[in-house]
C-alpha cells in the first residue's frame, strides 16, 4: 500500500492527530470516486483520486462544522472551485455524516440523485455555491470572505481578532483550469488589495487538464503573480524528493501559517499528481474526465490494498471513524453557541438586528422612507436610484454595494458611508474601513458579479453591484449563476439604451436586454419613472429568491402623472410589484390597442394615446417594468391588463424586438432597435432611429389595420 508519508498513529505537528485509520478513508474515498465514475461511465475522477487526503484534511481535520446543520451560521465555508471533481466534495460529504449515502455515490449524474456531475446549491446538503464553470468558485470565494468580514462589522466589530462567533474562514480547492480563467485575476486582484485574511485556498497544481499537459497553453508564475496581487504563498510539492509522497503534515502546517497569517488571503500551491495512485493514467490527461477502466480500476484497488472484485467497498471501521466527526461537529457547536449566546447577551440591540436580517425582514418605516417625485418633474432613473438608496442607508446597515469604478454614473454610492476596504488605502476621495459600506470594484465587472453571488450565499445581507447596461455582456456567467442557483444578487445596471448619447455603439446596449431576460428565474427591472424606481426597489428587496438587475436611464424622464386619468399612486405602487399595469386606460368609449412600453420608452407610449384619441382611437398604455414579474401573476390578473380580446397591440423599448412577440402576437407591431447605435446626443439619435411618439402612432395604425 502506498505510504501516505505523514505518520501512523501519533500527533504531529500543530496537533494534527493522524491514524491508520485516517489512511485507510482516505484510501476508500479514492476507491469510492474511482467506483463512482466507472459505474455510471462518465466523470472526473482523477483528481478527486488525488485530492482525497486533501479534502479528508479539510473535512476532517481542519473546518468548523457541523453535519448535521449544513447551514450552521457559525461554520468555516469549503468551496470547490474544480467542481468537475465533484466526487472530492460528494464522498467527504458521505464519510462526514452529512445525509450523503453510497446509494448516492452509486447515483453519481443520474436523473434525481443528490450527486449532479457538478455540485449545485441548495440540491445537496453540504455544499455552498454551484461550480462548474471554472473560475466562478475562487472568485465568489472572495465575496464569501467579503461578507464574513463585513458581517462582523455589524453584529461583533469590537471583539479582538479570533474571538468573536462571527469569526471564521473561508477555504477553497482550486486547479489550473481556475487560475487560468479571467475572472479568478479579477477577483483575487481585489482579495488581496482588501488583505482578506480569512480567505484560503489550495491550489492543486497538478498540471494536467482536458488536453493534457498544462504546458502546452500555461507557464506563468503563479506564485509570483499571486505575490504581487498581496497575497501569502506557500508551496507544498509532494513531489520535491523525485518520489511521491503524500505528505499531509506539511500541508496541515500551510494551513495553518495560512491561518495565522490576518493581513493576507493564502495561497497554498500544492504540486500533487493527478490520479496517483492510478498504476498506467496517473499523471495524464486520459483521467481528467473519463472512467478508468476496468484493468486500471483494479489496478488502483490492488496498488491501494483492495479486492480489485469489490465495488463501493467501505469498511465498517472506516465509516464508523470518520462519522465521528457528526460528534466532533457538535462539541464544537456547542461551544460556539456559548460563545454567540454571551454576544447576544452583551449586544442586545446587535442581536435585533442580527434576528431582523436573518429573517429577511425590511426595518420598521422602510416603505415609508422611499422617496416620491412629483409629475411634472424630470429625474433620470438612475438618479432616482441613488436617492432610494440614501433614503434606504441610515435604516438598512445590512444594505452595501458599489459600482465598477462607475459611482457617480450608477448613482450607487450611499451618501456619508465609508468603502469597505482597509483604511491604508483610503484616497483624497474616498475614506476606507474594514467594515465600511461602499464597495469598489474597480474595472473587474465579472469579479464583481461572482463576488456579489458570494456575498449573498454567505448570509443574509443584501448587496448590489452597479455597470453600464451594456458591460452586463461581461458579467454574463456570474449572472446566470445567480439565477442558477436561486440567489437575490442585484444588479445595477444604467445607460440602458441608445439614449445614452455620445459615447456611441460601443457602450449602447441593443441586444443585452432581450437576453437577459433570456435567463431563467433572473427578473429584469425596467422602470418607467423616479416613482417606479422607489417602488421597484423596495420589491426587489422584499424578494430572496432569484437575483433582479434594474435598469435605469442616463438621460431624464419626466415623472409621471397619477390620478385622474392616470393610476393612483398606489395602483401605480402595486402594478410595479406585479410587474406590469394599466398606467393609462382608453380615453375614449373603447378599447382598440394597447399600448405595452418600458423605462423611458413609456413615455412616448403615454404622447401616443393622446393621439391616437384625438383619431378616435381608444388607447390603453401599459407601463411593463417587468416582465419576469409579470409572468408570475395569475391569469385573472394578466387578462386584465392585456386582455386577449385586443389584438391590436404595440411594444415600445428601445432595443432588440426579441421576446415582445409573446406579448403583441401575430397582429401586433414593436417599435424598436434592430441595429447598432451611433455616436450623437440621445434626441437625435431617438429621432434617427424611431424611436419617437409618431412611431409609436403609425404602429398603432398599422397593428389595427392588420
Amino acid at each position: 500500500m502506498p505510504d501516505s508519508g505523514c505518520g501512523k498513529g501519533r500527533p504531529l505537528a500543530n496537533g494534527l492527530e493522524w491514524t491508520e485509520l485516517d489512511d485507510r478513508a482516505v484510501d476508500t474515498a479514492r476507491v469510492l470516486a474511482a467506483d463512482a465514475v466507472e459505474k455510471v461511465g462518465n466523470g472526473h475522477p482523477g483528481t478527486a483520486i488525488s485530492l482525497a487526503p486533501v479534502a479528508y484534511l479539510l473535512h476532517q481535520k481542519v473546518m468548523r462544522h457541523d453535519p448535521s446543520d449544513a447551514k450552521w451560521i457559525g461554520r468555516d465555508r469549503f468551496i470547490l472551485s474544480v467542481g468537475h471533481s465533484s466526487l472530492t466534495q460528494y464522498v467527504q460529504l458521505y464519510l462526514g455524516g452529512y445525509g450523503l449515502e453510497l446509494d448516492d455515490l452509486k447515483a453519481l449524474r443520474t436523473w434525481g440523485s443528490k450527486t449532479p456531475g457538478h455540485p449545485e446549491y441548495g440540491h445537496t446538503d453540504g455544499v455552498e455555491i454551484t461550480t462548474g464553470p471554472l473560475g466562478q468558485g475562487l472568485a465568489s470565494a472572495v465575496g464569501f470572505a467579503y461578507a464574513a468580514r463585513y458581517e462582523r462589522g455589524l453584529f461583533d466589530p469590537e471583539a479582538a481578532p479570533g474571538t468573536s462567533p462571527f469569526d471564521h474562514n473561508i477555504y477553497v480547492i482550486a486547479g489550473d483550469g481556475d487560475l487560468q480563467e479571467g475572472v479568478t485575476a479579477e477577483a483575487s486582484s481585489l482579495a488581496g488589495h482588501q488583505e482578506l485574511g480569512n480567505l484560503i485556498a489550495i491550489y492543486d497544481s497538478n498540471q494536467i487538464s482536458i488536453e493534457d499537459d498544462t504546458d502546452i497553453s500555461f507557464s506563468e508564475d503563479v506564485a509570483m503573480r499571486y505575490e504581487s496581487y498581496g497575497w501569502q504563498v506557500i508551496e507544498v510539492d509532494w513531489k520535491k524528493t523525485g518520489n511521491y509522497v503524500e505528505d499531509v503534515a506539511e500541508l496541515n502546517d500551510a494551513i495553518e501559517a495560512a491561518k495565522a497569517e490576518t493581513t493576507k488571503p493564502s495561497l497554498i500551491i500544492l504540486k500533487t499528481i493527478i490520479g496517483w495512485p492510478s498504476p498506467g493514467k496517473q499523471n495524464t490527461g486520459g483521467i481528467h474526465g473519463a472512467k478508468l477502466g476496468a484493468e486500471e480500476l483494479a489496478g488502483l484497488k490492488s496498488a491501494l490494498g483492495f479486492d480489485p472484485e469489490e465495488h463501493f467497498a467501505v469498511a465498517p471501521e472506516v465509516i464508523a471513524h470518520s462519522r465521528k466527526a457528526v460528534e466532533r461537529g457538535a462539541a464544537g457547536r456547542t461551544q460556539w453557541q456559548e460563545s454567540f449566546d454571551a454576544w447576544a447577551a452583551q449586544n442586545p440591540e446587535r442581536k435585533a438586528l442580527f434576528d431582523r436580517v436573518e429573517a429577511q425582514e425590511l426595518p420598521e418605516g422602510a416603505l415609508e422612507a422611499l422617496p416620491t417625485f412629483e409629475p411634472g418633474d424630470s429625474v433620470a432613473t438612475r438618479a432616482a436610484s441613488g436617492k432610494v438608496l440614501a433614503a434606504l442607508g441610515p435604516i438598512m446597515p445590512e444594505l452595501w454595494g458599489g459600482s465598477a469604478d462607475l459611482a457617480g454614473s450608477n448613482n450607487t454610492t450611499i451618501p456619508g458611508a465609508a468603502s469597505f476596504v482597509p483604511a491604508n488605502h483610503s484616497t483624497s476621495t474616498w475614506t476606507g474601513d474594514q467594515y465600511g459600506r461602499v464597495l469598489h470594484f474597480g474595472i473587474r465587472e465579472h469579479a464583481m458579479g461572482s463576488i456579489l453571488n458570494g456575498i449573498q450565499l454567505h448570509g443574509k445581507t443584501r448587496s448590489y453591484g452597479g455597470t453600464f447596461l451594456i458591460f452586463s455582456d461581461y458579467m454574463r456567467p456570474a449572472v446566470r449563476l445567480a439565477a442558477l442557483m436561486n440567489v437575490p444578487s442585484i444588479f445595477v445596471w444604467t445607460h440602458d439604451s441608445i439614449a445614452l448619447g455620445e459615447d456611441g455603439p460601443t457602450h449602447q446596449p441593443i441586444e443585452q436586454l432581450a437576453t437577459l431576460r433570456a435567463i431563467p428565474n433572473l427578473a429584469m427591472v425596467r422602470p418607467a419613472d423616479a416613482n417606479e424606481v422607489s417602488i421597484a426597489w423596495h420589491e426587489i428587496l422584499t424578494r430572496h429568491a432569484g437575483p433582479t438587475g434594474i435598469a435605469l436611464t442616463r438621460q431624464n424622464v419626466p415623472v409621471l402623472p397619477r390620478g385622474g386619468e392616470f393610476a393612483t399612486h398606489e395602483q401605480a405602487a402595486e402594478g410595479v410589484r406585479r410587474g406590469a399595469y394599466v398606467l393609462a386606460d382608453s380615453a375614449t368609449g373603447s378599447l382598440d390597442v394597447i399600448l405595452i412600453a418600458t423605462g423611458s420608452e413609456v413615455q412616448l407610449a403615454v404622447e401616443a394615446r393622446e393621439r391616437l384619441a384625438a383619431d378616435g382611437i381608444g388607447a390603453r398604455v401599459v407601463s411593463a417594468p417587468s416582465l419576469e414579474w409579470f409572468a408570475e401573476q395569475t391569469d385573472e390578473y394578466r387578462e386584465s391588463v392585456l386582455p386577449t380580446a385586443v389584438t391590436a397591440r404595440v411594444s415600445v423599448e428601445a432595443g432588440l424586438s426579441l421576446g415582445w412577440e409573446r406579448y403583441v402576437g401575430d397582429r401586433g407591431r414593436s417599435v424598436s432597435i434592430e441595429h447598432f447605435g451611433a455616436s450623437a446626443d440621445y434626441e437625435t439619435l431617438f429621432q434617427k432611429f424611431g424611436i419617437t411618439t409618431d412611431a409609436v402612432v403609425a404602429a398603432a395604425h398599422d397593428s389595427l389595420a392588420n
